[in-house]
């Protein structure tokens, strides 16, 4: 069995490298190079969370492993050679990174119900609503293709939809992306904090015309914002807790420890949950998306919920590239994300601040998740919060799933030629790949490539 060996030692030859043996055990500005170390003076301790007890090891209890742990490898031992076995270990890595990485989700609500609001060609504004007393809601534009369908539909985490009533939104706190301390006080005889103006949204025919490329291949477009599942903010109460947590859907959940991103991946799925209900829709057939934080987000539930093929975009620390591997070309480390946006993720991940390799997991589990499901990375190939390295060693690292239930060629990577962003080559070749599982249209291209060092200077890929 090989081995998946740091990225100083690795073979560069852009493409992946095999692995066989393991050790088992959710910003856009560019991110100065940092290095892994301790708390500092400025670290912030996380306040648990009411009704959510400890129930795994702390990060000072769990062995150090400068090698990423083994998708294959169940808890206590013995290799999984079996589809049968993988199932086990799916759950098992699922309540792993719950615990650790994202925060406890709650269950599906199981009683989503769409309301029309605004319709305008193939253009529909939906309210969908959910949750405790039907109470939640989260505004969705679906956008389709002419004719009956049923379509292929890409669920996107982004702005918000034509139409759409924008609530007002707290500020993201002073201090948010910039590495330092992220406390503000907010609670009786404070003065309120300021609210963000709402920003300008599209009209239907414009929203229209940005996707016609999309719709002329026949996939159908759900969009939402993501801010309307927990808003994206530092702000604490004055009691230290997060702030965002009495917004949106985490104040009908109480006990449940879930970030910002776990939020977001829980709202991609109560879409999932409408569009499975539309018979212009494929049920069979949903991808989700987004770049960045929302990339992130696109990234968890793809790996919690075996609905949707995951197209996460850009994603940096905390998405698609290995913890353990991220720091050189100033991507995003471990402590860069706890430092600027702790409040993404589950509060036990704080405890592994200059602790990396102490993590009973690592991101290359999350693609696993997804396995035998077709999964695509889309990266910038001048992306320098995202490292080309570390999204090898993640792919490597899960490719043992994939090869165990024949799908193999299902799990992918594009570089597009830009940097930070979301761009229409990256549509098309997330298209293209979806075409070639779902439709049996094999592209030219190769999805299983990574640039060489040459070509990440020269900003382009032969």
């Amino acid at each position: 069995m090989a081995r998946i060996v740091r990225t100083d030692s690795l073979a560069r030859n852009g493409t992946f490298c095999p692995v066989a043996r393991v050790v088992m055990a959710f910003g856009l500005a560019a991110i100065a190079a940092l290095g892994q170390s301790g708390p500092d003076a400025r670290e912030i301790p996380v306040p648990p969370i009411h009704g959510a007890p400890r129930s795994m090891p702390g990060a000072k209890a769990l062995a150090v492993s400068p090698e990423m742990p083994d998708v294959m490898t169940m808890n206590g031992g013995g290799r999984v050679r079996t589809a049968a076995q993988w199932k086990k270990r799916r759950e098992q890595m699922r309540e792993i990174l719950a615990y650790y990485a994202v925060g406890r989700m709650p269950p599906a609500p199981g009683n989503v119900t769409g309301e029309v609001l605004l319709e305008e060609g193939t253009y529909r504004l939906m309210r969908l609503r959910f949750g405790p007393a039907r109470k939640l809601e989260l505004q969705v534009g679906l956008l389709t293709p002419q004719g009956a369908g049923p379509f292929p539909a890409v669920v996107l985490l982004g702005g918000t939809p034509p139409g759409a009533v924008e609530a007002p939104r707290l500020p993201q706190g002073p201090n948010q992306g910039k590495g330092e301390d992220v406390l503000l006080l907010v609670g009786p005889g404070d003065k309120p904090p300021a609210v963000r103006p709402a920003a300008p949204v599209a009209k239907p025919a414009e929203l229209a015309a940005r996707f016609s490329a999309v719709l002329e291949r026949g996939y159908a477009v759900a969009m939402f914002n993501p801010n309307d599942c927990a808003e994206d903010t530092t702000l604490r109460n004055r009691d230290g807790s997060w702030a965002f947590r009495d917004t949106r859907f985490p104040p009908a959940y109480p006990g449940y420890d879930w970030g910002i991103l776990g939020a977001w991946a829980w709202g991609a799925s109560r879409v999932a949950d409408y569009l499975e209900t539309d018979p212009r829709i494929d049920r069979r057939k949903l991808i989700v998306t987004g770049a960045s934080r929302n990339g992130k987000a696109a990234m968890i539930a793809g790996a919690f919920d075996d609905r949707f093929m995951a197209a996460p975009v850009v994603t940096g620390g905390g998405g698609v590239g290995a913890y353990r591997f991220a720091g050189p070309r100033g991507s995003e480390t471990l402590d860069i994300m706890q430092k600027k946006y702790p409040n993404w993720f589950s509060p036990q991940l704080h405890e592994f601040w200059g602790e990396r390799e102490r993590l009973p997991f690592d991101e290359h589990w999350f693609l696993a998740l997804c396995a035998p499901r077709p999964f695509i990375a889309l990266e910038g190939l001048t992306d320098r919060i995202s490292l080309p390295e570390a999204v090898r060693q993640s792919m490597a690292g899960a490719r043992p799933a994939y090869a165990l239930l024949g799908a193999g060629e299902r799990l992918g990577v594009h570089y597009s030629r830009h940097g930070h962003a979301f761009t229409e080559e990256d549509w098309t070749a997330m298209l293209d790949f979806a075409d070639w599982h779902w439709r049996g249209r094999k592209p030219a291209e190769r999805f299983d490539r990574f640039p060489t060092d040459a070509e990440i200077d020269a900003g382009t890929m032969r």
